[in-house]
C-alpha cells in the first residue's frame, strides 16, 4: 500500500471526501508534530499518537459541521 491508502475497511458516505479527509489527517498530525510513516503504513506508530490524530480529526469535523450547520439557519 502506498502513502495516503488506507487498510481500513470502513467506506465512506461520500467517497469523494477521500482526498480532504487525507489532507486533513496530515495537517492534524503536522500540528501535533507526529511524523506520518512514508508507506501509510501506521501499525508501527503507537497508539497514543493515532489516538490523538483520530481525536482531533473527529473534534475538527465536528466543528466543521457545526459552522455548516449554523450557515444553515441563520
Amino acid at each position: 500500500m502506498g502513502a495516503g491508502q488506507s487498510r481500513s475497511s470502513n467506506q465512506l458516505v461520500v467517497p469523494q471526501a477521500n482526498a480532504a479527509l487525507d489532507q486533513l489527517k496530515y495537517e492534524v498530525a503536522q500540528e501535533l508534530g507526529i511524523a506520518i510513516p512514508q508507506d501509510g503504513y501506521f501499525g508501527h506508530m503507537a497508539t497514543r499518537d493515532t489516538g490523538a490524530i483520530g481525536g482531533n480529526i473527529t473534534r475538527r469535523l465536528v466543528q466543521i459541521a457545526e459552522q455548516s450547520l449554523a450557515g444553515q439557519f441563520k
